[in-house]
């Protein structure tokens, strides 16, 4: 009678939060009468990072329970999960450990779910299984934003040096040499040296006739165990000098795993084979020198092969190389902040090199640097350092106002400078904005008089096409030149803005011209156009609505600085106390927001704009619903902030 009454309360509490609190009275009764029910006090861990998971997932009927990791000693408080919050769910979904740690922060009383039964109930109830795919997706999200913030806050050498080591090496795969030159084990001494002679190799494997590895010779036995002994042993099977056993290992390792493996065994040469065992066949040989060049794929060298390059065509070769290493971060999970900063600089590199090649090229054509300071401005995705793919360029260029009599000339160079350029970004694979928004346009590269006056025009006269260029133009970011011309752009924008405050309300109002799409995979929300029928546009439904709003609100608080939307939603959390979680909320929706596109990119080989949901899975589409429901909290905010409601189309 006691239990009855026990599991009868139980299945009261549950009924209490979501998702139990949709289901019918004897699905949350079947579940009630499994549950273990514990009593924690203050302090008490329930599970630590690195535990091997549990067979069931928690949930805080009392009290609370912070879940936190440990970063250079120090602990990171991630979420704190109080009355009707359930943790611990990764063991529903599969894996082996747990990410994080468990800590009752306050006397509490602990439901322990069997992760059988919530499986259970997942295929059972579709609101089930959105909901425990939703708290995932959350969990995984929480973590990562809370991780990125404690990088960013005790400058823990992470979003530096750790993070670049880790960037560097550990993601990187080393990929063997399988053109590999082999030799039996009963040929001459002499025989073999003649072969890496030949091939120019600096070591030999020595494999059975089956090809199973035995043994390697190197430049290092020759010299020691032949040319330094006495005596003639040129004729002996190289059996006798090689160093065996070989020690053997898998593929896809990383620089890491390699790095590491060379200090443990102090050894200089390592074989692939089949199963990572000398048993199976040779497939290749990782050597130190492998591992040292492979480092030419990471961030660090890539930028220095950028600036070193002697040639256009470099330019591109190291630009794939970044797509490269795009795909692996994004394979590896790495955090998107991370990656758009690489990415970035990477970007700005290979801007850098070719304005520097085109006003050398220009000067070998007779035109002359007119001396007058000028910068390159980036703008769009680009200015927002978010153009992780190589969509099309949108760039501008600014210079000095020069001396009266020299405008035609100074113009003629620049202009001619700015084609030079974009020419040279395209051969680098950005393609050329189609309605001409770069350099090489006149309209688009001009003194910083005519640019104050563009600003001031848009700012003061409002209309559609003024609009248009905001959502452009005004995320500009120097990246080469004289920046002091692109602080005092902005500075004349804000002045401009206090004159004509109209603006700021007919910009938000621009903000709102994409509505989430709460309604996601009905038919009339997806493309109706030939080229993207049925396809879903994340930029200008999902990603538009959250950069428009975040530019909208970073220059009403008259920010200097050039951020991302991440980035300008995070300093509006510290400028905006009201809206601070929404303004998290809206960050982390954001960065999920540019995975999915990316992801979709590499996948299709394109920009990643259009995707079709039925290629996105379960977890994907209930992260978009956050979304969009985060968009209309955002959007929502801006029309009582601005006072939408009043304005007059």
């Amino acid at each position: 009678m006691a239990s009855n009454t026990i599991v009868e309360r139980v299945a009261a509490d549950l009924s209490n939060y979501p998702p139990f609190d949709v289901l019918e009275p004897a699905a949350v009764q079947d579940i009630a009468s499994s549950i273990a029910i514990h009593y924690h006090e203050e302090g008490e861990m329930i599970f630590r990072k690195g535990d091997t998971l549990r067979e069931a997932a928690f949930m805080v009927m009392k009290g609370a329970v912070r879940l936190f990791d440990s970063i250079d000693g120090q602990e990171v408080l991630v979420d704190l999960c109080d009355e009707g919050d359930i943790f611990g769910v990764r063991a529903i979904f599969g894996g082996s450990i747990y990410m994080l740690s468990a800590q009752v922060a306050e006397e509490s009383l602990i439901y322990e779910m069997p992760a059988e039964k919530v499986r259970a109930l997942i295929a059972a109830s579709n609101a089930v299984s959105m909901f425990f795919a939703g708290e995932f997706a959350k969990s995984m999200q929480v973590m990562e934003r809370s991780l990125t913030n404690a990088f960013d806050q005790h400058k823990l050498r992470y979003s530096e040096q750790s993070c670049r080591s880790f960037l560097e090496h550990e993601t990187l795969e080393v990929k063997p040499v399988t053109s590999v030159i082999t030799c039996a084990p009963d040929i001459s001494i002499l025989d073999a040296a003649k072969i890496m002679s030949d091939c120019n190799i600096g070591s030999i494997l020595v494999v059975s006739r089956n090809n199973h590895p035995l043994g390697i010779i190197t430049d290092t036995d020759l010299r020691k165990k032949v040319v330094a002994q006495p005596g003639a042993v040129n004729e002996r099977p190289v059996r006798d000098i090689m160093s065996s056993p070989i020690y053997t290992i898998t593929g896809n390792k990383t620089v890491a795993d390699m790095v590491m493996l060379m200090v443990k065994t102090k050894l200089r040469h390592f074989c692939v084979t089949e199963d990572g065992t000398p048993d199976s066949a040779l497939v290749g040989i990782i050597s130190e020198h492998d591992i040292i060049t492979s480092e030419g794929n990471n961030p660090a060298v890539i930028m220095k092969e950028i600036m070193a390059s002697e040639q256009v065509g470099q330019l591109k070769v190291e630009r794939d190389k970044a797509e490269n290493l795009l795909r692996i971060y994004i394979r590896q999970d790495v955090a998107v902040h991370f990656i758009s900063n690489i990415i970035t600089e990477i970007n700005d590199a290979v801007i850098v090199k070719a304005i520097r090649f085109s006003i050398a090229a220009l000067e070998l054509e007779g035109m002359r640097m007119p001396g007058i300071p000028f910068c390159w401005l980036s703008l769009g995705s680009e200015g927002r350092k978010e153009q992780l793919l190589r969509t099309d360029q949108d760039n501008a260029l600014l210079y000095a106002d020069p001396p009266s009599g020299r405008e035609k000339e100074t113009h003629a160079y620049f202009v001619a400078l700015g084609r030079k350029v974009t020419g040279m970004l395209e051969q680098s694979g950005f393609v050329l904005c189609p309605a001409e928004v770069m350099a090489s346009n006149d309209e688009w590269c001009q003194p910083i008089s005519v640019w104050i006056g563009y600003f001031s025009r848009w700012i003061l006269t409002p209309e559609p096409k003024a609009l248009m260029n905001a959502t452009i133009f005004f995320d500009f970011r120097p990246v080469y030149g004289d920046t002091t011309l692109a602080a005092e752009l902005k500075k004349g924008i804000f002045e401009e803005m206090s004159r004509g405050r109209g603006f700021l309300e007919f910009f938000a109002k621009n903000a709102l011209q994409n509505p989430p799409p709460l309604g996601f995979f009905r038919n009339f929300l997806v493309e109706k156009s030939r080229d993207h029928a049925n396809e879903f546009d994340i930029k200008s439904r999902a990603m538009m609505p959250l950069s428009d709003a975040a530019r909208l609100l970073i220059y009403e608080q008259k920010i200097p600085d050039y951020l991302s939307t991440v980035e300008r939603f995070q300093k509006l959390a510290d400028l905006l106390p009201a809206e601070k979680d929404l303004c998290l909320e809206a960050a982390a929706a954001y960065e999920f927001l540019m995975r999915l596109r990316v992801v979709n990119g590499l996948e299709q080989g394109g920009s990643g704009r259009y995707i079709k949901p039925e290629s996105l899975n379960k977890i994907d589409r209930q992260m978009l619903r956050n979304v969009f429901s985060t968009i209309g909290q955002v959007q929502k905010t801006l029309n009582m902030r601005f006072q939408l409601d009043y304005i007059r189309d």
